[in-house]
């Protein structure tokens, strides 16, 4: 059996820490809307600290943090993709099951496949029968008891966030503008974005930046944030995606909502359904079939 290829050796661990770090959303988010804080406001900070702890870091490194006007633009649509993503998947949470949520957007790697087919990049078929078979695997695991209803406002928020991540991630493969631009820096250039969009919409709305953030935990959750499904989660997913395309790592996101089930079963107390067991080995062998399968 041939090896895996450097960037393979890369890439799929990469888009694996992607999708549980991004999986970790709820964790740290829910708490906090329990409370009573408001979304704008909690990826505010989240989105903030994030750009505070990565700056500092590239500071450190003495990184040069000058882009072309070009390169400007392309890293504000990314910024705002980046932004719109959390915060219609935020704003699901208030309509349907964090983990349900978390869970949808793992839609995104069949819209994925779908607009890299229209670039004229037709992924192969280990690519295509893993997307349909950790579709499947997702599908079932959403399946709740019978007669369960689901807010469809809830799902189609879900469906956005899917959507405008996928777009996000096409845009880090195919984009030749921040081609030469470091993942660190790119990530910190589209965190920056969200930091003026939601302080913008707390000016708007005119909600208390703190409102419901009051104890220490909450800011700890809001670190949290800032740290791993944030900071960790985007900067993979450019490292995975530069190294096996855009396809395959969106396939790895099967993680996701592999994480945001177990965190909904363990720390909210979510059943863990027969029907969550089985999407999941399914999701697994997939994802498995397809990094053994395609080592190019």
């Amino acid at each position: 059996m041939k090896p895996l290829s450097r960037n393979a050796i890369i890439g799929y661990p990469a888009g694996i820490i992607t999708g549980i770090t991004y999986g970790l959303n709820p964790l740290f988010a829910v708490p906090l809307m329990n409370k009573g804080a408001a979304i704008e406001s909690i990826l505010f900070f989240r989105y903030f600290f994030a750009v505070l702890i990565l700056g500092g870091f590239l500071a450190l490194r003495r990184q040069d943090f000058r882009v072309s006007l070009k390169q400007a633009g392309t890293l504000l649509v990314l910024g705002l993709l980046y932004t719109s993503s959390s915060l219609f998947l935020f704003e699901a949470y208030n309509y349907i099951a964090s983990g349900l949520a978390t869970t949808l957007i793992f839609l995104y790697p069949v819209l994925v496949a779908i607009i890299m087919v229209f670039l004229k990049v037709v992924p192969s078929w280990p690519v295509w029968l893993a997307i349909a078979a950790t579709f499947g695997g997702v599908l079932l695991m959403t399946q709740g008891e019978a007669g369960q209803s689901i807010n469809p406002i809830g799902v189609a928020l879900s469906l956005g966030s899917a959507l405008v991540y996928a777009l996000f991630i096409v845009i880090i493969n195919r984009s030749k503008a921040i081609a030469e631009i470091p993942d660190t820096l790119l990530t910190f250039y589209a965190l920056t974005v969200g930091v003026f969009v939601f302080l913008g919409k707390i000016i708007i709305s005119g909600t208390s930046v703190t409102s419901g953030i009051t104890t220490g935990a909450d800011w700890m959750n809001l670190v949290g944030l800032a740290i791993l499904p944030t900071i960790i989660s985007t900067a993979t997913l450019a490292v995975a995606t530069r190294n096996i395309g855009a396809t395959k790592a969106s396939v790895l996101g099967v993680f996701e909502p592999i994480t945001a089930i177990l965190v909904g079963t363990i720390v909210f107390g979510e059943p863990l359904t027969s029907n969550i067991i089985i999407g999941i080995t399914i999701a697994i062998i997939s994802v498995t079939f397809m990094i053994t399968v395609t080592k190019r």
